[in-house]
């Protein structure tokens, strides 16, 4: 029915890397390993076995991963890679590359710059940026498998004069456009020839996000599934969300999302024959 490679999250079901992957077997064709790496704290990143049983699991399936990086990352403060951020992203990237993962989805850390600064602060920033996607496209093995994604909380477009001068992919993250109250299809068909990654996700009624798509009306959520459909995008889509229920819930959001797009379609033809 939809042309893209539906995904979710490695957090479905109350258990290990492995154990999600075998669960989501036959129901998506990607897995994003959301993964952490706390200092003198949990971990959960992958050993050489797990690695292995996932790369089993990946073959029988069909299956792919995406991989997201741990915190949002920047250079440090003397423009090397010695910030917490790069030194976790590598090491994430070194313990995942045997899984050959479609992309890494990664945040960039605007914080320093984001309630304001001088066109000098912010083109510093910008051209450390630039630097740190250059740096980490060496360790992904090709910047196209960096998806830089849109975060909530920042306008939509902030991040773009970087993207704009590197070689990386997107994530666009619709969950975060509709956080924030954005239409999010101008922004979703303008970045879709580099777009590898989709997020998408419902607002709970409480105003959480990362919640079932249940609970997006269809003049929402149509719009955004017909325009994937319409645009033959066949990478991924990652549904969001964290728990068998939500997860459950979405997929049969987006179906019926698909089916109401279908008849629509077909009332249309009909009228025009």
């Amino acid at each position: 029915m939809f042309p893209f490679r539906l995904g979710t999250t490695s957090y479905i079901v109350p258990a290990d890397l492995v154990a999600n992957a075998r669960f989501l077997s036959g129901k998506v064709q990607d897995v994003q390993l959301v993964l952490f790496d706390i200092d003198d704290g949990p971990s959960n990143l992958p050993s050489p076995e797990t690695t292995r049983q996932l790369a089993e699991i990946a073959a029988s399936n069909n299956l792919t991963f995406t991989v997201h990086l741990p915190l949002d990352v920047r250079l440090g403060d003397n423009g090397e890679t010695d910030h917490v951020s790069m030194l976790k992203a590598k090491k994430v990237i070194d313990c995942t590359r045997e899984l050959e993962p479609f992309a890494y989805v990664t945040h960039l850390d605007g914080r320093a710059v984001k309630g304001g600064a001088t066109p000098a602060q912010l083109a510093h920033w910008q051209d450390r940026s630039v630097k740190a996607l250059d740096i980490l496209a060496g360790w992904a093995s090709g910047a196209e498998k960096l998806a830089v994604e849109n975060l909530d909380s920042y306008p939509p477009g902030f991040f773009l004069p970087v993207i704009e001068r590197a070689p990386v992919s997107r994530c666009v993250d619709v969950g975060h456009l509709w956080l924030d109250g954005h239409d999010p299809l101008p922004h979703l068909q303008a970045a879709l020839p580099r777009t590898r990654v989709i997020h998408i996700h419902g607002l709970a009624p409480d105003g959480r996000d990362h919640a079932s798509l249940a609970h997006m009306p269809p003049e929402k959520l149509d719009p955004v599934i017909e325009l994937l459909v319409r645009e033959n995008y066949s990478s991924v889509l990652t549904l969001e969300v964290f728990g068998d229920e939500d997860f459950l819930s979405s997929v049969a959001a987006i179906e019926n999302s698909g089916k109401r797009i279908h008849h629509e379609g077909t009332k249309t033809r009909s009228h025009e024959a």
